[in-house]
């Protein structure tokens, strides 16, 4: 990557910007345009990516327009010390990937265990159900990290790209106050 000044960089973090591959082209773009552009993922499998996104839809309406498979690609798919995502405040062990990882595969598992589909080819009524079940740690044949801790992060990264913008703050009737106003609304 050429040297960049650190000055630019912060301006762009604090207006949500992130670098997404376009074409490949890396570019600055918030995880709702890297969605709609359909940036390449770097991490995350397309059939993870499509589970994730499902899942953050049913924690928070709007989190897969939001980008929240873009966001956690772009986030895991960095050094941990730089990482924004839940998994790291939680002290889950780096790689995050890894955590993403056997999450995605314990509901795509126990999806097919139970519907005989995966997770994001449920009706929206039976994903409902499905993660109240993970939600109170009821789902069997789960083979992964403890199923509430599951809903907990990725609810948790479901706010945060949902929420933590200018533009979510303004949606909860919250004054943004930031330490820097951002130059531009993310």
């Amino acid at each position: 990557m050429p040297n960049i000044d650190r000055r630019a960089v912060m301006k762009d973090a604090a207006l949500g910007m992130l670098s997404f591959s376009i074409g490949g082209t890396e570019i600055l773009l918030t995880p709702r345009q890297a969605r709609a552009q359909a940036a390449a993922f770097r991490t995350l499998r397309t059939e993870e990516a499509e589970t994730l996104e499902a899942l953050g839809e049913i924690l928070l309406p709007s989190a897969r327009d939001s980008g929240i498979a873009h966001f956690v690609d772009q986030q895991v798919s960095g050094a941990p010390v730089d990482c924004l995502l839940m998994a790291r405040i939680a002290n889950v062990k780096p790689p995050f990937i890894n955590f993403y990882r056997a999450s995605l595969a314990a509901i795509d598992g126990a999806s097919l265990a139970a519907h005989q589909r995966q997770f994001a080819q449920l009706t929206a009524t039976e994903q409902h159900a499905f993660v109240d079940r993970m939600r109170q740690n009821k789902l069997d044949g789960w083979k992964g990290p403890t199923q509430p801790f599951v809903y907990f992060i990725t609810r948790q990264d479901a706010v945060d790209v949902v929420y933590g913008t200018v533009d979510g703050f303004k949606k909860l009737d919250i004054p943004y106050m930031a330490h820097i106003q951002p130059a531009a609304r993310w």
